[in-house]
């Protein structure tokens, strides 16, 4: 039979695990958001108006994913990196449940020879920027049936990051010029042409 003095030792330790295990779900919550959307579910408590109706309509341009890279901070992009760091390695070209991701911008799709690929990825391309960026944010749609689980990174400007992190690994990768520049540079060169019809 228990005596009183036991008694009070077992159910103490009892509420000591029971706290230990409520505060360790709770701080557990508190430091990783599991879960779908953010906080996009969750009715806000109120709104503040902006005026944004004045500007007539007019939507804003999206922004090209070459220019965010190209203003991109490896560094955020590097931490960003280890939610990836369980299955893949960088600084190694050793692979780990994944294959190793040092050199990949501008190697070609599923080319390690010693990793075993699902299949599914697209044969005879290149990890471009583009390729890229539309593998993170959603692999199963870039590449129906591959066998990653990483459900995919919706935020552009930390898409951006990690992969100006990735060419940061990747010494042969040649960055590529933003569309901007590209579409300025034609207009540039016909603005003369224009000006010397007139002059005959």
């Amino acid at each position: 039979m228990l005596d009183t003095m036991t008694l009070t030792k077992v159910v103490g330790a009892f509420c000591g695990a029971l706290l230990v295990y409520l505060m360790g779900g709770w701080l557990g919550e508190t430091l990783f958001h599991v879960g779908h959307g953010g906080h996009g579910e969750h009715e806000q408590a109120y709104s503040i108006p902006v005026g944004g109706d004045d500007a007539g309509g007019e939507e804003e341009a999206p922004v090209d994913f070459l220019t965010l890279v190209s203003a991109a901070d490896a560094g955020s992009g590097e931490r960003i990196f280890r939610q990836c760091g369980a299955c893949h390695k960088i600084n190694e070209p050793a692979n780990g449940v994944g294959p190793h991701l040092d050199g990949v911008m501008g190697r070609e799709i599923a080319s390690i020879g010693d990793f075993g690929y699902s299949g599914a990825l697209p044969a005879g391309e290149v990890w471009t920027i583009e390729n890229m960026n539309a593998w993170i944010a959603n692999p199963s749609q870039f590449a129906s049936g591959t066998t990653m689980s990483y459900r995919g990174l919706a935020d552009d400007e930390d898409r951006a990051n990690l992969v100006a992190y990735l060419i940061s690994k990747s010494p042969d990768f040649v960055m590529p010029e933003p569309a901007a520049a590209e579409e300025a540079a034609p207009a540039e060169d016909a603005a003369p042409a224009e000006d010397a019809a007139p002059a005959e």
